[in-house]
């Protein structure tokens, strides 16, 4: 026989505790998905402050960017944590329903990129970071347990083989139409592949110096450097074209060849690398944000 409520006008006592329960769980997740936020913005910020990086802003000056500094692109990471609380909550609330998901990251996205400019004055400092980040934490949110880089590395990529239907089919964009122009698949095509030159170049370059014995600065250098003398950089291609890709990848590969930047050697190929993008003018912005991918999830494994 049920139970009735003594009194209709108050609630009913099991409907009370499902409500709170709810809400309990509901604050759980958006704490789970702000710390994975968290998490992002410190992996932008630390990029940022990386020195030496050739070509890109850094703790000496804006590299090959003239509207850039250090302190604006920290600025502008922390203007995205709001939207990359959101999608890791979405991420968490659709997981299963991989096709509305895709679509509302795209808008979230949408809206970071609005977020950014206004927090920076119009200028682009993270639109590439915010559609790989934004993959990865909304890929994050939806793994259960303890987090393993190439597992939401293939969840990202899963989600970025998924068309969003309100996303504009052309937008103009430099690194767009270096893509079309050379025929590569630049920042979403990493993404789509599950972002292989974080997973495959830039994590182990990172932990084997590190193992070795590098300082966490030059192992995070050496990542970069992994990652540039390997990737398609649609920045540099735009910047530069072809020679100046092919130099700039030439050059990281000698300073790794050389041992990295802990070595004396490789410290004088590296400010040589400098030296001959600076005249180039050219930055390898696409390589400094899969290194940004790769410190979120070294985060995410615990491993710093």
């Amino acid at each position: 026989m049920t139970a009735l409520n003594p009194d209709p006008l108050l609630p009913d006592r099991t409907t009370a505790s499902a409500n709170a329960n709810a809400a309990a769980d509901s604050l759980l997740a958006h704490v789970a998905a702000d710390a994975l936020a968290l998490n992002a913005v410190q992996a932008l910020v630390d990029e940022a402050m990386l020195t030496p990086k050739p070509g890109l802003v850094d703790m000496r000056g804006s590299g090959a960017h003239h509207d850039l500094t250090w302190p604006l692109m920290c600025a502008s990471a922390w203007a995205l944590r709001p939207a990359f609380t959101d999608m890791a909550v979405a991420g968490r609330t659709l997981a299963g329903q991989d096709t509305l998901l895709r679509r509302r990251i795209g808008a979230i996205g949408r809206e970071a990129e609005a977020a950014m400019l206004a927090a920076t004055g119009g200028v682009n400092t993270h639109r590439g970071a915010i559609w790989a980040l934004g993959l990865l934490v909304t890929a994050a949110a939806g793994i259960e347990g303890a987090y393993d880089a190439a597992a939401v590395a293939a969840r990202a990529g899963l989600l970025a083989r998924i068309d969003d239907p309100d996303a504009p089919r052309r937008t103009g964009n430099k690194g767009e139409r270096a893509c079309r122009r050379h025929g590569v698949g630049g920042a979403r095509g990493q993404a789509r592949a599950g972002f292989p030159q974080v997973i495959q170049h830039a994590l182990p370059a990172l932990r084997g110096a590190r193992a070795r014995g590098d300082t966490e600065a030059q192992a995070r250098v050496n990542a970069l450097l992994a990652v540039m003398s390997t990737l398609d950089d649609t920045c540099l291609l735009a910047r530069g074209g072809v020679p100046a890709l092919q130099a700039t990848q030439d050059g990281a590969r000698r300073v790794l060849d050389a041992g990295g930047v802990a070595t004396p050697v490789g410290r004088r190929l590296l400010a040589a690398l400098e030296a001959q993008m600076a005249a180039q003018h050219v930055s390898p912005g696409g390589a400094a944000d899969l290194l940004a991918a790769a410190l979120l999830l070294d985060r995410l494994e615990g491993r710093r």
